[in-house]
């Protein structure tokens, strides 16, 4: 009886983390999937010890030991059994997310589950599961984005390990999801998908400086803040956009008239990302995400990661760079209600900006 209360609670417990299940019919793949996860597992040290891992595979695990490490001396990030074992599950994405937006509307629909609250995405750790539920929803009218996630937070239920999917492009991608979902664990808000990833997101690029101006080269310092450039660039592109369809939204037009100012909004991003490129001097970097289709969906993804990062970067400078007290700080406005939370962030994009100017 005990080992089948501790898999139902495990369930029930998967279920809220991943936001993937919903019902009993969920329950057999939220189990499978992570149980899964979890027996793949060996401590790093161990693999670094012994000899049947290759070079390169040896080099980018000692790079995220090294990130691992840092993450708690540096950043003040949890010291726990999280992200010291490595799992292969042997494809290039643990867990595929579901968003969906109504046709007219860049509001993500919402789900909600046990302890995690009402997030913004459904996650699946079987491809065409997820393609499954986002034809479906696709059939209702929805616009729809379904797409690979490379790591997950349990938020220290279980310890998380570091996945082969951490291994993929280049060698910070990885160092960053360490530090992302570190960051999870440190703050979590049920119902609040922006702040929580916002507040990751701060986290990650903060730990990136952090980590290459000690340890890294000049050169992959220039190489970071060219990236960071580029995506401040494509997110003003994007919030451009989104800012476009909203006001077509509001409107009091035919639902046909919408389709059709819709058509030509999105057909403007995509003539205006064509000029960015060129500002670029011809960097590709997010080709692949623009030819995956724009859809409302798609920018509410985007917007859930991004839209209040600038507000927490203006916490953390009134801080005073100190990670701890920006940690205590944002868990004071985690306590407030959500209005009264984002008025405060709101208050400190402001101080920022007025920095800046």
């Amino acid at each position: 009886m005990l080992k089948i209360a501790l898999v139902v609670l495990a369930a029930l417990l998967i279920a809220g983390m991943l936001a993937a299940c919903t019902d009993a019919g969920y329950y057999v793949q939220c189990v499978g999937g992570h149980l899964d996860v979890l027996r793949r597992c060996r401590p790093i040290d161990d693999l670094l010890a012994g000899s049947s891992i290759d070079q390169a595979r040896r080099s980018r695990l000692e790079t995220i030991r090294a990130a691992r490490d840092f993450a708690s001396t540096s950043l003040a990030l949890p010291d726990n059994g999280s992200y010291r074992k490595f799992a292969d599950v042997g494809r290039p994405y643990v867990v595929w997310n579901i968003v969906a937006a109504p046709e007219f509307s860049l509001e993500p629909k919402q789900w909600c589950f046990p302890v995690a609250g009402c997030v913004s995405y459904r996650g699946y750790f079987d491809e065409a599961a997820a393609r499954q539920e986002g034809d479906r929803l696709a059939g209702e009218g929805y616009d729809v984005d379904v797409y690979g996630v490379q790591a997950y937070s349990t938020l220290n239920w279980f310890a998380d390990p570091v996945l082969n999917t951490f291994l993929d492009g280049p060698e910070l991608n990885a160092v960053s999801l360490v530090f992302h979902e570190l960051a999870h664990q440190v703050v979590y808000v049920p119902d609040d998908s922006r702040f929580n990833e916002a507040f990751a997101r701060t986290v990650e690029l903060e730990g990136l400086r952090r980590w290459l101006t000690q340890s890294g080269s000049e050169s992959d310092w220039q190489k970071y803040q060219l990236h960071l450039t580029r995506a401040a660039d494509f997110r003003k592109l994007l919030v451009a956009t989104r800012e476009q369809l909203a006001v077509l939204y509001r409107s009091s037009g035919a639902a046909d008239v919408k389709r059709q100012g819709k058509t030509a909004i999105f057909a403007a991003m995509d003539h205006a990302y064509t000029d960015l490129k060129a500002s670029w001097g011809g960097y590709a970097g997010y080709d692949a995400w623009m030819t995956r289709g724009l859809n409302n969906a798609r920018l509410a993804s985007v917007a859930t990661y991004d839209d209040l990062v600038p507000a927490f970067q203006g916490l953390l400078a009134a801080s005073g760079g100190d990670l701890a007290a920006f940690y205590r700080q944002v868990r004071d406005l985690a306590a407030m209600p959500s209005p009264e939370r984002l008025a405060r962030l709101d208050g400190y994009l402001h101080r920022r900006q007025a920095r800046a100017d």
